[in-house]
Parts: structure tokens; C-alpha cells; sequence
């Protein structure tokens, strides 16, 4: 049964913006994700807080339990391919991971120019040195993936687009670490794109955080989520590509859209407010994306979510 816009309106005084458990460990807040670190253990809680051009916004009903669901879906799916940090996912919010060294710069793997790429591309700018053609079309599909890195940059700062001889240039990580970090993006962006063309999707870009526990490689922080990745529907693709039209998207571009369209806004001077009906129809393409990428139905209950991982965490025995 679908998730109605009125049991999302009734979420809406229930989101989950901030979290509070010290006994869990330090905490770091990062844009969507407060993480608990206690030695070598880490307790990511993924909250319903919701960002754009490096701003945090506002929060929408349900965000937290899809993204943390989808992003142990993939965890689970591509273990096979590397390694990840995951040990429990013990509620729809909360995950329990082993602590990894991270990389100081993240993975985006690209298959097609749009987004960013493509407005660099239109402006004539070759941040990452990919030296692609000219003529090439909006939402065009690349005849390979294309790995293009970032700098990881605090909150309210941008990420700086690096290429790879910038990456290796700055010493960000050793060539070795740079090489199987490639390798590994490029492998699960490959299992993504595989299962995205069973449910009728394509998979379009992604970012990847990979880090190191010992010298072992693993990826951590989420993977192939809305809030990570375009992903967009295969049914219609050549035709909207040759009329010039937009695709039909299943992630966070349709905000980004909205506040460049609606707002004129970009990253640049004070974020806008977003309309309750804005946040409930945007919870609604995080709900479409979670169930289109999984095949799953997802099935939400109206509550207050910090009580919820407040019991959760106590039957994990992660709080006293």
C-alpha cells in the first residue's frame, strides 16, 4: 500500500534533526549523520536532517530509516566486491561499524554528464583533467565510467573537484591506497549499475568514502543512496535524451533542481526555507527511490524516531 502524503504530514513533527546520546561515545555531526565513536567502534545514526549544495536545510519525515535501509541493502549486496565497515544495523536509523582510517577525499564515479560535470562541460571548465570532447549532449552516457575525486569539505564549505595527478600531487592518499580505491569504486559501481538494470533503473553517478582498518580496504559510510547517487528511469531514456529533456530522476537532484528553478539558489548566501508540502513530496521520492532500487515495500509508523533508537540502542545493549 502506498505511504500516503497524510501519514507524511503527520510525521512532520516528528522528524529526527538532532541526537543526544554521550554515552555512546564522542560525537561527530556531520550533515545528515551524528556518528559515536567509542575506541574502535562507531554507532552511525542517520537523522532526518536533508542538505544541498552543502547546506543543511531542513528535515523530512521517514528520511533517516530509508537511507540508513537502503544503504545496509547495498552494504549487504556488494560485500563480495569489498569489504565494508557494517557490524548491525540494530534499527532503521542506527548502524554499528567497525572504525576505518578514511581517505581524506571521496570516490565519485560518474556514467553519465549531467549534474555538476555537465555544468562545467557547459561552461567549458576541466576540473578533474577528463579532457572529454566537445558536442556531447546533456545526460549523454559515457562510453566508460568516469572516476572524478573530491576533497571532502566541513560543513557550509563546498568539496574541491580534484584530478587524479592533484590527488597524487598532494599526497590526499598513496598511490597504492589511490589505485585499489579506484579499482574498488569502479567494481561497485558495476554491481550497482547491474542491479539497477533489473529494477528498471539506471544508475547514473555515485560517491564512494573508503578508508583502511590495518591494511585492509574497506568502504564505509553509505553507499548508492539518494542522498549519494543519481538514479534514474530506464523506460524513456533515448527519447527524453534526444527531445533534450530532463530525465525522470529518484534522488536528490529534484531538490537541487527545485532550489535553482524556484528559489534561485545554488549554495551561494542564506539557504531558503522549504515548504512543508515540498518536504512531504520530497519524502515521497525518497519513499519511490527505496522501494523502486529494493523491490521492497516500505511500510513507516508514525512516531517520535529519537524514542524509537533510544529503545532500539538499549535492546542492542549500545545504552544502559
Amino acid at each position: 500500500m502506498p505511504v500516503s502524503d497524510a501519514l507524511l504530514n503527520q510525521q512532520l513533527g516528528h522528524t529526527l534533526s538532532a541526537t543526544d546520546f554521550p554515552a555512546l561515545g564522542t560525537k561527530y555531526q556531520g550533515k545528515v549523520r551524528d556518528t559515536y565513536r567509542s575506541g574502535d567502534r562507531l554507532v552511525l545514526i542517520t537523522t532526518d536532517r536533508l542538505s544541498a549544495f552543502d547546506h543543511v536545510l531542513t528535515t523530512l519525515p521517514f528520511k533517516g530509516d530509508l537511507l540508513n535501509s537502503l544503504a545496509a541493502f547495498w552494504f549487504q549486496k556488494t560485500a563480495h566486491v569489498v569489504k565494508n565497515h557494517v557490524i548491525d544495523v540494530p534499527d532503521p536509523c542506527v548502524t554499528v561499524a567497525r572504525r576505518a582510517e578514511p581517505f581524506a577525499i571521496e570516490f565519485v564515479v560518474r556514467g553519465y554528464l549531467t549534474g555538476s560535470l555537465w555544468r562545467d562541460y557547459e561552461a567549458g571548465r576541466d576540473p578533474y583533467g577528463l579532457k572529454l570532447p566537445p558536442g556531447l549532449k546533456r545526460d549523454s552516457k559515457f562510453p566508460a565510467p568516469l572516476l572524478t575525486p573530491s576533497t571532502k569539505a566541513p560543513i557550509g564549505q563546498h568539496d574541491e573537484p580534484l584530478s587524479e595527478a592533484q590527488v597524487l600531487e598532494r599526497g590526499l592518499v598513496s598511490a597504492r591506497d589511490w589505485q585499489r580505491a579506484r579499482e574498488a569504486a569502479l567494481g561497485l559501481f558495476a554491481e550497482g549499475t547491474r542491479h539497477a538494470a533489473g529494477q528498471g533503473l539506471l544508475f547514473v553517478d555515485t560517491k564512494y568514502e573508503f578508508g583502511v582498518i590495518g591494511d585492509e580496504l574497506v568502504v564505509i559510510d553509505e553507499m548508492h543512496t539518494p542522498d549519494s547517487s543519481r538514479f534514474w528511469r530506464a523506460d524513456g531514456y533515448e527519447a527524453r535524451l534526444a527531445a533534450g529533456q530532463g530525465q525522470v530522476m529518484l534522488d536528490k537532484e529534484n531538490l537541487r533542481q527545485w532550489l535553482i528553478t524556484e528559489r534561485g539558489f545554488s549554495g551561494q548566501g542564506a539557504p531558503p526555507g522549504i515548504p512543508d508540502d515540498v518536504r512531504v513530496g520530497l519524502s515521497q521520492k525518497y519513499v519511490a527511490a527505496f522501494e523502486a532500487i529494493t523491490g521492497q515495500t516500505f511500510s513507516p509508523q508514525v512516531g517520535e524516531v529519537r524514542a524509537r533508537i533510544e529503545r532500539s540502542l538499549k535492546a542492542a545493549r549500545l545504552l544502559p
